[in-house]
Formats: structure tokens, C-alpha cells, sequence
């Protein structure tokens, strides 16, 4: 491979990874609300923190990235926090929220490799 795609690899795996961090900040933000007490607490500040390594991680991305190619990748918090509802808080999802999912993720895509 050439350096210039493995650079554009190397920033769309942190996009994916900061979008990922955020649905995970999503998904502990959920569990802390539903407990009390130390339990709250704790998921509520894993969740923060979640949230701010995504942040972290996307500012590094913008620095180097256009914002209209950058942002984009924003979608996929909610693709992985519906995932990961889905399986982790057992909530369901009907068959046309799964589509637009599937949508989200493939114009991600689209975007992701132009």
C-alpha cells in the first residue's frame, strides 16, 4: 500500500474508534440511569469518560481531516449505541430501524472512501 492510503486507513479506524467510544458513553450513560446510589455514579462517569476520549480522539482527527469528511463518521454513534443496546440492555428494534441502520453504516462507508 501507498502512505498516503494508510494514512487515510489509519484516521478512519480513530473515527470509527471515537464513534465507537461514544455509543459505549451512550450505553453506560443508560445503565447508570437505571441503578442508584455508587452504581449510578460509576456508570455515569465511565460514560463521561467515554465521551471524552471520543472527543479527544475526534479534535486530533479535525486537526488533520476536513470537517465535511470528519463529521460524517458521527452517524456511527448511532449505529453502535442501537447495536449495542440490541445486545447489551436487551432493547429491541423493529425491522425498519434495522434498515435505517443498514443505511447509516453504508453512506458511512460511501463517505468514508471517497
Amino acid at each position: 500500500m501507498n502512505k498516503l492510503k494508510d494514512r487515510k486507513i489509519f484516521f478512519v479506524v480513530l473515527l470509527v474508534f471515537s464513534t465507537l467510544l461514544g455509543g459505549i458513553g451512550q450505553v453506560l450513560f443508560k445503565k447508570g440511569l437505571l441503578g442508584s446510589g455508587a452504581l449510578l455514579v460509576a456508570y455515569l462517569f465511565a460514560g463521561l469518560v467515554a465521551y471524552g476520549l471520543s472527543t479527544l480522539v475526534y479534535f486530533y482527527v479535525l486537526g488533520r481531516k476536513n470537517l465535511s469528511w470528519a463529521y460524517s463518521f458521527g452517524g456511527l454513534s448511532y449505529v453502535f449505541a442501537s447495536v449495542m443496546a440490541y445486545f447489551l440492555l436487551g432493547e429491541g428494534i423493529t425491522p425498519l430501524r434495522w434498515f435505517g441502520i443498514l443505511l447509516i453504516a453504508v453512506g458511512t462507508a460511501f463517505i468514508g472512501f471517497s
